[in-house]
Parts: C-alpha cells; sequence; structure tokens
C-alpha cells in the first residue's frame, strides 16, 4: 500500500484530500493529520464580533467533511523528517509516505508582540482571527459606549488581508446602528504604504475609508503593546493611543515545519509558485497558508490551487512532467457594511480591475465597487463552502484569473 500523507485538514487539506481520493490508483491511501475534529469557517469569524454569526454557526466536524474512504489521524505534528519520509506526531505515532502534501496553515502570534497578552488581552486588546478571539471581542463590543477603537494589523503576510478593512467597515456601521459612531474615533492602522497591497484596489479601498471618516495610518509596523500607556508603537517609535485596540497579530507557519527545517523563518514551505511542489524536495507539495507564495492567504486561493495540485499529483504519480499551471488566482467578497460588499479578483501579474464577474456585462458580481449582490454573494458562500468547496466538488469558475468582463481602472 502506497501512502499520499496529507498534514493538515483545513480548506486545502480536506478539499485535496477529497478530489484525490477519487481520482488514486488502486493501491494508493489517503490520510489526514490534524490535531483535532474541528473545522472552522474561518471567513465567518468576521461576523461573530457584531452579533450577526454565532460560534456554532462556524464549527463542523472534520470527519463529516472528509470522504469516508480517507483515513483521518487526530494528533498534533512534532517532526516531520524529509530524507526518511516519516512524520513523527505528538501521541508517539510515527506516520510514513511515499508522497506528502502540506496544508499546515497559519496561526496567529500574539505571543510574539510584547505587551499584547499582557493585562488587557482579551479586555481592551483583541483580536478575531480565532473563534475564541471573536466570541471575546463580540462581548466587548457588546459593552462598548465610545472611544478610540482602533484596528491594527502588526505586519505581513496574514490570512485573508482584507479582513482588517472589512472589520473597520462593520464597526462603522455597527457604531452608527448603536448611535456611538459620533463618540468613537476609528483608526486603520497598517504597515503598508496604503490600504491594500495592490495599487488600485489600494486607491479604491483608501477612498472608502476616507468617506467613512476612519482616519488611516500608514508604514506603522508594530514593534509593542504599551500597557501603562494604553498605546501601540511602531519600530520608528510612533505611538496611537486606543482604548480599545483590535489587532491582527503576527502570523507564522506550522512550528513542524519551521522546526524540521523545511520552512522559511516564518515556518512556510518554499514552494514552486506554478506547481505547487517543494522547491527543495520532489516527493512534497503544499496547498493554501502553508506555502511562501506571494499571494493572499485565503480559502479561494486554496480552492483554485486545488485543481492543479491535483492534476500534478496524478502526473508525479504517472511519472509525466508537472503542470505550471497556478497563476496566483485569488478573489474575494470585501464587506463594507450596510449590506453592501466589493469583488476583487486578481493574480501574480494582474491587480484588481473593475467590470463583471464571472460574466462579462453580466456579472451577476461587480468587480471594485461596492453593491448589495456582492453582499449576499459573500453570505451564500457559507453554503457553497460545506457543500461544494471542501468536499473537493466543483465550483462554476475557472482555476484561472481571466480577463472576460474586466476593464483597465
Amino acid at each position: 500500500m502506497k501512502e499520499l500523507l496529507i498534514l493538515g485538514a483545513g480548506t486545502g487539506g480536506s478539499l485535496i484530500a477529497n478530489k484525490l481520493v477519487r481520482s488514486l490508483p488502486d493501491g494508493w491511501r489517503v490520510t489526514v493529520v490534524d490535531r483535532d475534529d474541528k473545522h472552522i469557517y474561518q471567513p465567518g469569524l468576521l461576523f461573530l464580533p457584531f452579533g450577526d454569526l454565532r460560534p456554532e454557526d462556524l464549527v463542523r466536524p472534520r470527519r463529516k467533511l472528509l470522504d469516508p474512504s480517507v483515513r483521518v489521524v487526530l494528533a498534533g505534528i512534532d517532526r516531520i523528517d524529509p530524507e526518511n519520509k516519516v512524520v513523527a506526531l505528538d501521541d508517539g505515532t510515527q506516520l510514513t509516505w511515499d508522497l506528502l502534501i502540506v496544508s499546515t496553515g497559519t496561526r496567529v502570534r500574539p505571543d510574539q508582540t510584547p505587551g499584547m497578552t499582557g493585562r488587557y488581552w482579551r479586555q481592551d486588546v483583541h483580536e478575531f482571527y480565532t473563534l475564541e478571539g471573536a466570541t471575546a471581542l463580540a462581548h466587548r463590543l457588546e459593552g462598548f459606549t465610545g472611544g478610540r477603537l482602533v484596528v491594527d494589523v502588526a505586519d505581513m503576510p496574514i490570512k485573508c488581508p482584507v479582513a482588517p478593512l472589512e472589520f473597520a467597515f462593520l464597526a462603522d456601521a455597527y457604531l452608527q446602528k448603536r448611535g456611538l459612531r459620533d463618540k468613537t474615533e476609528l483608526v486603520f492602522v497598517t504597515p503598508l504604504d496604503g490600504a491594500f497591497t495592490k495599487p488600485v484596489a489600494s486607491r479604491a479601498l483608501g477612498g472608502m475609508l476616507e468617506q467613512r471618516g476612519i482616519h488611516t495610518v500608514t508604514n506603522f509596523s508594530l514593534s509593542d503593546v504599551l500597557e501603562d500607556e494604553k498605546a501601540i508603537q511602531s519600530y520608528d517609535g510612533r505611538k496611537v493611543d486606543f482604548d480599545l485596540l483590535v489587532s491582527v497579530p503576527l502570523h507564522g507557519g506550522s512550528s513542524a515545519v519551521h522546526d524540521s527545517g523545511i520552512g522559511d523563518d516564518m515556518g512556510f514551505l518554499p514552494t514552486d509558485k506554478h506547481t505547487l511542489q517543494s522547491r527543495d524536495y520532489d516527493h512534497i507539495f503544499a496547498i493554501g497558508d502553508a506555502t511562501d507564495l506571494p499571494i493572499s492567504k485565503a480559502g479561494a486561493v486554496a480552492h483554485f490551487q486545488g485543481d492543479v495540485l491535483h492534476d500534478n499529483v496524478m502526473r508525479w504519480i504517472e511519472e509525466r512532467p508537472l503542470w505550471a499551471g497556478y497563476d496566483g488566482h485569488a478573489n474575494c467578497f470585501i464587506e463594507t457594511g450596510h449590506g453592501k460588499a466589493m469583488l476583487i479578483d486578481f493574480n501574480y501579474e494582474t491587480e484588481p480591475l473593475p467590470g463583471k464577474f464571472p460574466l462579462p456585462g453580466i456579472g451577476p458580481f461587480t468587480l471594485l465597487a461596492e453593491s448589495e449582490l456582492n453582499h449576499w454573494g459573500k453570505l451564500a458562500f457559507k453554503w457553497a463552502y460545506w457543500n461544494v468547496l471542501v468536499r473537493g466538488d466543483d465550483l462554476p469558475m475557472d482555476h484561472r484569473m481571466l480577463m472576460y468582463g474586466k476593464r483597465s481602472a
């Protein structure tokens, strides 16, 4: 029996396991390893602090999302030995592989910023990138009566780079609804030189922040949280005071990837940007947030990578040349508050552009502009995620970034 071992049963790990278990030739087994049986719908964490979703709406058992033919092992990963093709688990078990797929994702590291997890942690200093954090923030916002609310991105890369902007937009709408907007100063703090990484989208999103009266502080890389002053400080010495800090903490890859010496300094796996094969080991591939690719760490990215990775695993097994088929395609709905959202679609070479998606002139979704239909598209994605995407089924969109329906900004 040959073993295809997948480390991680999040979005990327689940969808590729379900795709491959239906395609592999006889004599191959698919095994997936994860530390627990809780699969979290991460896009929903954004809505939890504002009372639009409940924690129980976002969690399902991993086993129920995986094909019954997939072997599931619940344990933490201790060490990866690529030379001997062995993974050591934290319960002492050792698993061998013939082909390995790393889908270990990324994790928030608030402990890496001095002062962040100090006396104000989960009181006036919060994050919404974990189920526990988003739930605690929901309780804090219920009791919020005004003051200076600071949304801060510690540094890049992070999961879903637009999520901090979405939080700022939704906070603006939430505070208006509660009659607290005039009593609240909203500040968006980012290490970037604008609202987003891509210039056209950055101008559009920056303009929306300005229209909503959300002050933006750019080029601010967080060095520490000053508890005595109740302020955040950048490496260049600038400070921003807060009454309530909503931070997107530093992110890192898997500690097992880092400690095993197969990742970069942050714990992400060096990956070929087009084939998704490890740049160092021909029997290792990667998908989703676990890679070091220069593209957003988001569920849509894992979905688009899935088609290419599936094809390349089959090619690898059949000893055929790999397909350099992934172009960095990413897209995401950006909640902008008041029942509207924006949609952006881009890849390695092409930044977000205005137009219609997915059908030229028809849409139904509007690119780089707000619409109510975009908002409903984002909400509908939750159903598609649970019932189509993670189950490895096809969604009606190409894995490539297409120019149909787009126009120059």
